[in-house]
């Protein structure tokens, strides 16, 4: 309107001064067309700007800043895992990242996740871990593994039976070599996912688009030859059938009950059309873009996945932390009596056992099958060391659920009056080791088994059980071991050896002392005290602190120097590891096994959890708690 009003205005003006007027109509003119080219301009920036000032507001989470760094090995590497789910869920919201590409923030997510392979390995294992069952009895955990073989390529002139017959074999052996990748790439997600195949539900909507991307690629070559009018117009309508088909149909169960007759018309207009010399560079051309989306395709759901896995491996479930609050909210409400015998929690006459965890309900599973096994559970005193989040609730539950005669003392860590200030509880922590085709997970002390003795002073003994075991046997026995003057007694695995951690200092260890694992552990704590091992401990972690390495990483590797010919095997019966990441495991070495460890991501507690063992754990749990049902959990 503005612009109109501006040329009726001029054209008023009259034959008076028509240079003058004509020069001061060229300069309104472009003055108009000035400022609507900034308007125009404007208009485009504007929300352009707005929407990326959004953008910086509202990010994706990223695992970006979980704990993740890598040990390399001569012939693998080990990859820190997050040591506590919750503190890894807060991690993930509490983090604020730069402005970046969705593709790179998923890209840096996995590369975090994931350490890179490395280019040499000088070790081959034949087995997928530490503890795998082999199908041959002689095999067992703790003992070197025979590598694998690999048979050499055959000369050129073999026969075409001998040929195909070696097609089929590379075929099979590429299929498990890109298995063996993705499980040291990814580790435990790859087996979960090889378990938890689906079939697809849209395998006839996949060929329809397949079958209509090579009828593109062929149909321009064909409708250039004029004598080919009718193939030209059959291809057309097929195309056409096709498309229209898929922009209605996502899965098989939405495709028309004729579509096989669609199939049959397709495949052979597309026989019809490859029986023509045809323009190459087109159908390569097609071809070609049908195979960069089909792996970009690929490539996306297999880092959306991972991601996915990966997060509901490191978060709290829901059920569970609805439980945590409903059990706090009781203890305050309630008037509830303290279970805890002073008497019987200090008397070193006594068996005591130590659980470090934030987690009730695995406490509670590790309590009660110790418990339920034990030939005289009057003599078991059971400490539980927790958060002050968790404190209140994990009384709560053991005021509830009492455990025959043992006696329960739950602690609060950061309440405890010791040297240390602002004391925070620490797990267990759980590294992935991946070495050339295998991948297995390895747990050890954290900087809270450190504080036992000064905790515990008045006792000489105590046997620590992580919170993702299983007791299967009267434990009462390891109270009756000679140690040999050891500290810690644990099950080895020579699997990996101490050697092979590039990280640690050259001349300053033995290279061929076997790794011990956390999760069952005798702890003579009068020969800790002798020998200052948490001194030592603090001294190795000081040395080692000041780098690039996370806490976990140099809590490892300070752990292992610590304990270095001050670790005493048990024998493999006692603890049977890997039910937390290996499908395999024979179901008569698990009746056997004294302890079985869940180590590795799938957690029995978790929906992600290996369907075969989570039996093995829900049975010790009380399901009859009014709590668990109100909070719909049912692991």
């Amino acid at each position: 309107m503005r612009i109109d009003s501006i040329l009726i205005g001029n054209m008023k003006g009259g034959g008076g001064g028509v240079g003058g007027g004509g020069g001061g109509g060229k300069r309104r003119w472009k003055v108009l067309v000035i400022g609507v080219l900034v308007l125009v301009i404007l208009s485009m920036l504007v929300p352009l700007a707005f929407l990326l000032g959004l953008h910086n507001g509202f990010h994706s989470p990223d695992l970006s800043h979980l704990p993740s760094s890598s040990l390399y090995f001569s012939s693998g590497y080990v990859t820190v895992q997050p040591a506590t789910p919750f503190e890894s869920y807060s991690r993930i919201n509490a983090t604020k990242h730069p402005q970046r590409d969705l593709s790179d923030r998923v890209d840096e997510v996995l590369q975090k996740i994931n350490p890179v392979l490395p280019k040499k390995s000088d070790i081959n294992m034949g087995s997928r871990d530490m503890n795998r069952t082999s199908i041959s009895d002689s095999k067992r955990r703790g003992t070197p593994v025979s590598p694998a073989v690999v048979a050499n390529p055959s000369p050129a002139n073999k026969t075409k039976t001998v040929a195909s017959n070696k097609v089929v074999q590379g075929a099979i052996v590429g299929a498990d070599e890109t298995r063996r990748t993705c499980e040291v790439k990814y580790g435990s997600y790859c087996l979960w996912r090889e378990e938890n195949k689906e079939p697809l539900k849209d395998a006839k909507v996949k060929h329809m688009k397949d079958l209509l991307f090579v009828a593109r690629a062929y149909y321009p070559s064909i409708a250039k030859m004029p004598s080919q009018s009718k193939l030209t117009r059959d291809m057309k309508q097929n195309i056409q059938d096709f498309e229209r088909i898929l922009s209605e149909s996502s899965a098989d169960a939405d495709l028309p009950p004729q579509v096989d007759k669609k199939f049959q018309k397709m495949e052979a207009v597309i026989s019809k059309a490859k029986s023509f010399p045809v323009d190459c560079n087109n159908v390569d051309k097609k071809l070609r873009q049908i195979l960069d989306l089909t792996e970009d395709e690929a490539s996306f759901h297999m880092k959306q996945s991972v991601f996915l896995y990966q997060l509901a491996v490191q978060t709290m479930p829901k059920s569970l932390h609805c439980l945590s609050m409903r059990l706090t909210v009781e203890y305050f409400k309630s008037d509830s009596v303290d279970i805890e015998d002073s008497e019987k929690i200090s008397d070193p006459s006594l068996l005591h056992f130590v659980i470090i965890s934030d987690n009730i309900l695995a406490s509670s599973v590790v309590i009660n099958s110790t418990v339920v096994h034990a030939k005289e559970s009057k003599n078991f005193v059971f400490h539980v060391l927790t958060d002050e989040q968790n404190y209140f609730a994990m009384k709560q539950w053991f005021i509830r659920n009492p455990c025959k005669q043992a006696a329960i003392q739950v602690l609060n860590i950061e309440k405890l009056e010791l040297d240390n200030s602002d004391m925070k509880l620490s797990l267990p922590a759980e590294f992935r080791v991946s070495q050339q085709n295998t991948t297995h997970y390895l747990s050890i002390f954290s900087q809270s088994h450190y504080i036992l003795p000064k905790l515990f002073h008045k006792l000489e003994k105590v046997v620590i059980l992580d919170d993702d075991v299983v007791v299967q046997r009267d434990l009462s026995p390891l109270w009756d071991l000679d140690m040999e003057g050891k500290v810690n007694g644990a099950v080895k695995s020579c699997s990996v050896r101490l050697g092979q951690l590039k990280s640690l200092k050259r001349g300053s260890f033995d290279a061929n002392a076997c790794l011990w694992m956390s999760g069952l552990n005798v702890i003579d704590l009068a020969r800790w005290r002798e020998l200052g091992v948490s001194e030592t401990y603090q001294k190795f972690y000081k040395e080692m602190s000041g780098g690039d390495e996370s806490r976990e990483a140099i809590a490892l590797q300070a752990s292992l120097l610590t304990f270095q010919d001050q670790v005493y095997a048990l024998d493999d019966k006692w603890a049977l590891s890997g039910l937390g990441y290996d499908f395999y495991i024979n179901t008569e070495t698990i009746r056997n096994a004294a302890i079985l460890h869940y180590n590795g991501n799938m957690k029995p507690w978790l929906e992600l959890g290996i369907p075969q063992y989570k039996n093995y754990w829900r049975k010790h749990l009380n399901r009859e708690d009014r709590f668990l049902s109100d909070c719909n959990v049912n692991p």
